[in-house]
């Protein structure tokens, strides 16, 4: 059986644990698209990581961690992490890197850098980790993939084709070094040697897997409005967040995907520009972030403080259908226990008219959220393991939101480690 597990919003929802908690009753995770660029942060019995290439499975002996086609592979950022890993005690995890994967290249990094500093004041809240330049040449068909690597006559064309082009713009727009072929070539050895170990035609290794009924879990990135088609274009990542696109990204049949488990956070946090209707500012998101998450929304690769907000129903909704969800995880409940009211954003203003829909870019960024407020439960709630124990007023709230987005919400979160979870 195959399982996605995706976002329902702007990234930050805490797939990561949730991977985790679920990789114990799987034989692969795969990640199927997106980069170094977000990180999923898992505490368990080995500690608390940060992981952004590998996906959240690594911590169990019995899994395979699949890097999908669709990931910008940045080779040594990988063989970093796998070698963190082992020196946190944690036992090698067995890795399989797609052979049609594409490479992330230092330049990618450089000219996302570059990019960021010529925009200015009007950047796109990069972490400059390579991501748009990566995936813009991978469609411009002046990427590297894997197997690549490893025929030395089709790397010296391709990379003769990456100077002309890239050198242009350094020189001319950036003011900037220029790429030189033969370092390239000796940095692609290197690389070449470095992810050999790894190389497999995961397409074919996963479709045995469907037909031998293994448990596969495709782990995506980032959450729906990231989506560069559905999200708030174009303050978007570059790659697809959907749970479709794990078909594509981890390629396989996408009628073999029978449950999308979409994760929601029972209040808002984002990182990077664009729209946030049901944002909140001063000493009430200062108050919500110091609370949030484990030791506090910021984010997990730049260490950037998340903009913060209330639960946004509107956006929630329109996160899961466009992911097709079959079940919700509702996470970090525990951290609202604090609140004599929680609001919730039930509906947004537009031009004056009210609406339950999630709008285009350029009218949600007119859109004011419609405020709907409800009893806090003014106690902790890590600990309880029965949905039946917990404060009525804190079931009332998950109560409220299942109804609003019209999914089943069948995990409850209720603290950072793997066991704090309520299963309904």
């Amino acid at each position: 059986m195959v399982r996605a597990i995706v976002g329902a919003n702007w990234g930050d929802e805490g797939k990561g644990k949730i991977t985790d908690m679920l990789a114990k009753e799987s034989d692969i995770i795969v990640r199927f698209q997106g980069g170094s660029n977000a990180g999923h942060t898992i505490i368990n019995d080995y500690g608390k990581f940060a992981l952004h290439l590998l996906p959240s499975g690594v911590f169990y002996r019995h899994t395979t961690s699949i890097i999908g086609n669709g990931v910008a592979l940045n080779i040594p950022y990988l063989l970093k992490e796998i070698k963190e890993l082992e020196e946190k005690g944690v036992p090698t995890p067995k890795i399989l890197v797609s052979d049609r994967a594409q490479v992330l290249m230092p330049y990618h990094v450089d000219f996302d850098t570059y990019e960021e500093a010529r925009l200015a004041g009007k950047s796109f809240g990069s972490t400059r980790s390579g991501i748009a330049p990566f995936y813009s040449d991978k469609y411009a068909k002046i990427g590297i993939q894997v197997n690549e690597l490893f025929d030395r006559d089709i790397l010296r064309e391709r990379v003769k084709k990456i100077c002309t082009l890239k050198n242009v713009m350094l020189e001319h727009l950036y003011h900037q070094p220029l790429l030189a072929e033969d370092e390239l070539m000796d940095l692609l050895a290197e690389y070449r040697d470095m992810i050999a170990p790894y190389v497999c035609d995961v397409s074919a290794y996963l479709y045995d897997a469907v037909k031998a009924n293994k448990n596969i879990l495709l782990e995506g990135q980032l959450g729906s409005l990231k989506d560069p088609d559905h999200g708030i274009y174009p303050m978007v990542t570059s790659s697809s967040t959907l749970a479709s696109y794990g078909a594509i990204g981890a390629g396989i049949p996408p009628y073999e995907i029978k449950n999308i488990t979409v994760v929601v956070k029972a209040y808002s946090s984002a990182v990077g520009a664009g729209a946030f209707t049901s944002e909140i500012f001063g000493d009430e998101a200062d108050e919500l972030r110091r609370r949030g998450g484990d030791g506090g929304e910021f984010g997990a690769t730049t260490g950037r403080p998340r903009r913060m907000g209330w639960f946004d129903a509107v956006a929630t909704r329109y996160g899961c259908r466009v992911q097709g969800a079959t079940e919700v995880a509702l996470t970090v409940l525990d951290v609202l226990g604090y609140l004599d009211e929680i609001p919730i954003c039930v509906g947004y203003e537009i031009d004056g008219q009210a609406t339950g829909d999630f709008p285009s870019a350029a009218k949600l960024a007119k859109a004011k959220p419609i405020w709907k407020t409800m009893p806090g439960w003014k106690c902790e709630i890590r600990g309880i393991k029965k949905y039946e124990e917990l404060p009525e007023a804190c079931r009332h709230y998950v109560e409220s939101i299942e109804k609003e987005i019209g999914v089943p919400i069948t995990m409850v979160s209720n603290g950072p480690k793997r066991d704090d979870i309520i299963m309904r």
